[in-house]
């Protein structure tokens, strides 16, 4: 019996689906048995992935950790045990950047199984309670946060996320150059831009990640769970049954008259470098990233597919709202973190900044400044 153990994270969304894959899998092939086991939100955006090759065979993994990957040996590129025809048809129904944010010096080091990045959603029962209309721009959001009616997912890291969205609102796109996220002043504006929304909503949003976001969303009524302008979305929320309230979700509002852009989110499936069964751990990979499997056993289990098959067909659209169709414009405008080795030491160091100025705790203009800093200090380059 051959035994592979894989690690994702602790929701539905990351953990039922790819257990109800390896249970259909065994069913496949008997001779090999897939163990899951599953770590937190946050374990999964810090977790050190040298470590997690070491103990895993099958990674759950986010984009930009895929330069330290490639660099460091840890992974095995799917182009040495794959059919080209595979990746070609994994490259061509991709959701927005999805597939090609896990290639490093032109390789492909994971697939990507799973796609998100912020979107709206409301609880159409609270809009209809209150004669809200869904705002079409930003500040209509204002508006709708100043009269108690929206909340936002403003934990650390998704504040960081957001600044780069408002950046590019104001016509500068995120690392353009090596000297940082946008200039100064369009960093601290875009920071300034958000500590307006969140100083208009409930400060617990703060402490709030999409998935708390989500939860309190439906579990309860209170007039601010009526919108959120932007999360990392999650269709498990969006189906009848799946928690007290159903979500709605759709695209971004404008901003100066320009659609805002999300920046890309969403998990892939990786074999580790330090398996002793990679082939076994490569046909999984291949088999949970397909189209039949995302759109069948993968989605129905509460996965949120990265094939742009499922994304667009019309059984997985029924099952959950219209969630996938509704949002896949937004996904594939979505802004993406650059890839160098050092990215994720920026990111872990740029969070709390962006957090501290947009809770008031730092003014925008220092906090800016910081975290270009740390964009420089990190050593960028070019993505290959």
């Amino acid at each position: 019996m051959i035994r592979l153990r894989g690690i994702a994270w602790n929701h539905t969304r990351g953990f039922v689906s790819v257990v109800a894959c390896a249970q259909r899998f065994e069913e496949l092939h008997p001779g090999v048995r897939i163990d899951w086991e599953k770590r937190s939100l946050q374990a999964f955006a810090d977790a050190s992935l040298a470590e997690l090759a070491d103990a895993y065979d099958l990674i759950v993994m986010d984009h930009p950790h895929t330069a330290l990957a490639a660099t460091g040996g840890l992974l095995l590129p799917f182009e040495d045990w794959l059919p080209a025809e595979y990746l070609a048809d994994q490259a061509a129904h991709s959701v927005g950047a999805s597939h090609e944010s896990y290639r490093f010096l032109d390789r492909q080091w994971t697939l990507a199984s799973d796609a998100a990045a912020p979107v709206a959603t409301w609880r159409p029962d609270l809009m209809a309670r209150h004669g809200l209309a869904l705002p079409q721009t930003w500040e209509e959001v204002l508006d709708l946060a100043r009269r108690g009616f929206v909340t936002v997912s403003a934990f650390p890291i998704d504040l960081l996320m957001h600044s780069y969205t408002f950046c590019a609102a104001m016509g500068h796109a995120p690392f353009a150059d090596e000297s940082g996220v946008a200039p100064d002043d369009v960093l601290a504006a875009a920071l300034a831009e958000l500590h307006r929304l969140v100083g208009l909503c409930d400060p617990a949003c703060l402490e709030r990640n999409p998935i708390r976001t989500a939860e309190w969303m439906t579990r309860n009524d209170d007039p601010r769970a009526a919108y959120c302008p932007f999360a990392y979305g999650y269709s498990n929320y969006s189906r009848p049954g799946y928690a007290p309230h159903v979500l709605h979700a759709g695209g971004l509002v404008t901003f100066a008259g320009r659609p805002l852009r999300s920046t890309l989110g969403g998990a892939g499936i990786a074999v580790s470098a330090r398996t002793r069964h990679p082939r076994e751990g490569m046909d999984f990979a291949r088999f949970a990233a397909s189209p039949e499997v995302q759109k069948g056993v993968y989605f129905q289990a509460g996965g949120q597919p990265g094939h742009r098959a499922a994304w667009t067909d019309g059984a997985v659209n029924a099952a959950c709202n219209d969630f996938f169709r509704n949002t896949l414009a937004t996904l594939d405008d979505a802004l993406v973190r650059p890839r160098f080795p050092g990215y994720m030491d920026f990111q872990d160091a740029a969070t709390p900044v962006a957090h501290a100025a947009v809770a008031g705790k730092l003014a925008p203009v220092d906090a800016a400044a910081r975290i270009n800093q740390l964009y420089r200090n990190a050593h960028p380059g070019s993505s290959p």
